[in-house]
């Protein structure tokens, strides 16, 4: 697949799959209607594109593969929510909207970014899709991405890195967390949807997964200088803003870019050896470095 393809069978897909899954519960309208909100606000789904590209490589898209992309995108949507609160980052757009707790109030939204972290694993634990092994394999991929191993973690390094002066292994380790640690589950997770056993093939999707991981950041920080708030679909400089430790901040702007142009000539290495089924982790890295938002 080329990456218009994946993106027209990631949004299919996906955007099936939440919906299908957010079934009707009276109870919950109203924080259903904030999750719809937080899950269908124009993201890209670069996420669940990583999922399904991987998949691909190794047999064909199934239910499992989608539960996967659609988890994935639960827990990135709770962790916008939670990201923009003023308790975190205070931001009030998101993707060229008002931020969840700007359109709704800062409790539901509290309590939407909840609901979206544990719906990701009820769509994952989901009895119908009948693979207990690997849905348990899924589950603890996930649970340790978006945890105290991974996201979260990356999240509290970057609080408290505020108006502080860090190193670049510092920073690198925070982006491992909160951003890098996801997109690997990302990667991984379609390989074992598809009931990936090869261990050098994992192990090249990690280091793949490892390479982009850091070059979106790296990319952002650069955006968040280069770019406008119109095209960002947030505030221009909200990183300088707060003050928070960025890569052209430390690097400088085009140490940063030649960065960028290495991780991506990592990344697209360690995909040659899956030959034609890599092309659409291959195009992906170059979205990725690309991209102007």
């Amino acid at each position: 697949m080329n990456l218009q393809e994946l993106r027209d069978l990631t949004g299919d897909r996906v955007d099936s799959y939440l919906t299908s899954s957010l079934s009707a519960y009276p109870a919950a309208e109203s924080l259903h209607k904030a999750m719809l909100y937080s899950l269908f606000n124009g993201g890209k789904r670069v996420r669940p594109m990583l999922v399904y590209a991987s998949a691909q490589l190794f047999g064909p898209i199934t239910p499992l593969t989608d539960a996967s992309a659609a988890a994935i995108e639960a827990i990135h949507a709770y962790s916008l929510i939670h990201d923009d609160l003023p308790a975190m980052d205070d931001d009030d757009l998101r993707r060229g909207k008002p931020t969840c707790h700007i359109q709704f109030d800062e409790a539901t939204a509290i309590l939407a970014g909840d609901a979206l972290q544990t719906f990701a694993f009820e769509m994952l634990a989901t009895p119908s899709l009948q693979s207990p092994e690997l849905q348990l394999q899924l589950v603890q991929i996930l649970a340790n991405a978006s945890g105290r191993h991974g996201m979260v973690t990356g999240q509290m390094i970057d609080l408290s890195s505020v108006d502080q002066t860090i190193n670049t292994q510092t920073l690198e380790l925070m982006h491992q967390h909160k951003t890098g640690a996801l997109i690997k589950a990302c990667v991984r997770m379609g390989a074992v949807s598809a009931n990936c056993q090869d261990q050098d093939a994992l192990m090249a999707l990690d280091a793949y997964a490892h390479a982009i991981g850091l070059a979106f950041q790296v990319q952002d920080d650069i955006l968040d200088i280069t770019s406008d708030t119109q095209t960002l679909g947030k505030n221009q400089f909200s990183d300088e803003d707060s003050n928070k430790p960025t890569y052209p901040k430390l690097l400088g702007l085009d140490a940063s870019k030649k960065l960028v142009i290495h991780l991506h000539e990592q990344a697209s290495e360690k995909i040659l050896p899956f030959g034609e089924k890599g092309k659409s982790l291959v195009e992906l890295a170059n979205y990725i470095i690309h991209r102007n938002h």
